[in-house]
């Protein structure tokens, strides 16, 4: 994205730390960041607001972003008729979550960027995610959706004030649990197999269809049923899945790690943004494996996760950067894609030829402008057979030019790198990096966790001894949430288990215990997404759906079960056994989910 600065007046945005934010500094909209001095000229004007919700490396954001709020069109509307405000899901998911629930509970969808029109109380009445500048293919363009809810606005507040307040109520009573009794069981757990199976891929893997998401959590579930079961097809489908995607275009075969997720059923052309989040949990995943099966192929994809962890997310105070970008140069993907020539130019014609046809870059391409993402067709043995070649011999070539190709490609313009710090997310990292060290045994592993878990107790944390939620460049703000807490407890029971530093289970026993204070609910039992020391929204969630993350309810509960039995708290059980109950019914019905 261009430096604001390059673009004349920068808004309010520009004194932010979220890069987000900072790419809409210099836009021609009077953005305002989250807070109340944007609500209060909302209310002194009586404007509505328009609240645009994304993160730093989200594609259609982007394209949002060059479509509309770079456009001077767009921003006279926008800067006349509304108070504009620019949320960075990341800095703020409590914002987020309740106004992404918004958005699915009227459209049936949801995605980012999030765009929410409220009134001046916050309360939202109209609701979509990426619109385009004009109407074009069946969806309502951007322009005309500001000049009608102006014009509703003025002419017809009352249907608006109306709506607000009828989905605000719904949202608020959405988040009381359901107090009556279900049971979960082995059974439930039965279910939740049998659920995924229905849903499993036999040709490619992964489950559902286009798009198709690595979702870990489903995998690492699946290899504990197969434990408790023995259920062989179970493990098939494990294995099944983490192969295809470790063949695919979703990994990122020259420089490794992976991307978000596969916009096609079969792992080849991803979305090209790489979140730490991802890597954490596939990395667990995939060591798992190799803890189940025995398999080295497992392990070796938790090592090159970890390489590029370790390499290009960490930043020099040890903590673990959150995401890089899909785009560059304005395009997304071009970093990661090449075309036959680009490849034999650098390692030669006949390396070259033989790289190209074992990640399929053809003079065609399989993208756009006639490149190709490098992805593997067949395993390498079967292509060393093809060939007629000895398999170790094959395997030390392709791996120096991909190295020498990684030298090249250190060359082009990189994408961006969000480099905030987030707590929850360095907890999970801090967790895979934990387990990759118990079962690796490779002490840079321990090392890194541990460097990360100085940093976050240290520069994310106040005096008193509150989590905070965010860091970049000598700024630790907003106070964290139940994720904050839960995943770095997780974090830093696994980092205990690994070292033995009994420094890190009295940590983890300190922070459970001031996250049960901060978020449980002490009327209806479970924890609240915001708690003390939030902001108070328009509503609180309680989530237990284990979505591109698992709920910080979901990793609460099993911290909680892993600290009774390592510290002999029988509370600690019942507080689990009471987590679970709150959340029993929608486990019941949806335990997949």
């Amino acid at each position: 994205m261009t430096d604001a600065k390059q673009k004349g007046v920068p808004n309010r945005l520009i004194d932010e730390k979220s890069p987000y934010l900072l790419q809409h500094a210099g836009n021609p909209v009077n953005w305002y960041p989250w807070g109340e001095e944007a609500f209060q000229k909302a209310k002194r004007q009586d404007k509505p607001i328009f609240l645009s919700i994304g993160y730093a490396t989200c594609h259609w954001c982007h394209v949002m972003a060059h479509e509309s709020f770079e456009d001077e069109e767009v921003a006279r509307l926008l800067n006349k008729y509304y108070i504009a405000i620019k949320v960075d899901r990341e800095e703020r998911p409590d914002v987020d979550k309740i106004y992404m629930f918004v958005c699915q509970s009227l459209t049936g969808h949801g995605g980012w960027p999030l765009s929410i029109f409220v009134t001046p109380e916050g309360k939202p009445f109209f609701a979509g995610t990426y619109f385009p500048k004009s109407s074009r293919m069946g969806m309502p363009g951007f322009v005309d959706i500001l000049k009608q809810i102006a014009d509703m606005w003025r002419d017809d507040r009352g249907s608006i004030l109306k709506s607000s307040e009828a989905v605000t109520g719904a949202i608020q009573r959405d988040a009381h649990q359901d107090e009556s009794v279900h049971a979960v069981s082995v059974d439930t757990l039965k279910r939740g197999n049998i659920q995924l199976s229905r849903t499993f891929d036999p040709n490619q893997g992964g489950f559902g269809a286009a798009p198709k998401f690595p979702t870990p959590h489903h995998l690492t579930f699946l290899l504990r049923w197969h434990k408790r079961s023995s259920d062989s097809t179970t493990l098939d489908m494990v294995e099944k899945t983490l192969e295809a995607m470790r063949r695919g275009g979703i990994f990122d075969q020259i420089g490794f790690g992976f991307h978000r997720y596969s916009v096609d059923a079969k792992w080849l052309v991803p979305h090209f943004e790489k979140m730490l989040y991802d890597q954490a949990l596939l990395a667990m995943a995939y060591t798992e494996a190799y803890q189940v099966t025995g398999k080295v192929k497992f392990a070796r994809v938790a090592r090159e996760i970890f390489t590029y962890v370790l390499r290009d997310m960490t930043a020099p105070e040890g903590a673990f950067y959150s995401a890089e970008d899909a785009d560059s140069e304005g395009k997304e993907g071009l970093f990661y894609v090449w075309t036959p020539r680009e490849v034999k130019e650098r390692i030669g014609d006949e390396l070259g030829d033989l790289f190209c046809r074992f990640y399929d870059i053809t003079e065609a391409g399989n993208f756009e402008e006639g490149r190709s993402i490098a992805h593997m067709r067949m395993s390498l043995k079967a292509f060393a057979e093809r060939k007629g070649m000895d398999l170790k011999k094959l395997e030390a070539v392709l791996e120096d030019a991909r190295d020498r190709l990684f030298d090249v490609r250190k060359k082009r313009v990189h994408p961006l790198k969000d480099d905030k710090i987030l707590t929850s997310w360095n907890g999970l990292m801090i967790a895979a990096l934990a387990k990759g060290y118990q079962v690796f045994a490779d002490p840079k592993y321990a090392d890194a966790a541990q460097r990360a878990v100085a940093f976050v107790l240290k520069g994310l944390r106040t005096a008193g001894g509150r989590l905070l939620r965010r860091y970049r460049q000598g700024d630790a703000a907003y106070p964290g949430y139940l994720d904050d807490y839960a995943f770095l407890v997780w974090g830093l029971i696994e980092l205990y288990e690994a070292t033995f530093e009994v420094s890190y289970l009295e940590e983890a026993i300190t922070l459970n215990k001031a996250m049960i204070d901060i978020f449980w609910d002490k009327q209806g039992d479970g924890l609240y997404f915001t708690g003390k020391g939030n902001e108070p929204l328009i509503a609180r969630s309680k989530e237990i759906y284990d979505g591109a993350l698992p709920s910080g309810n979901s990793v609460a509960a099993l911290n909680f079960l892993r600290l009774s039995r390592l510290t002999c708290n029988v509370n600690l059980e019942q507080q689990a056994a009471q987590l679970t109950q709150a959340f029993a019914r929608q486990v019941a019905d949806q335990p997949m989910a």
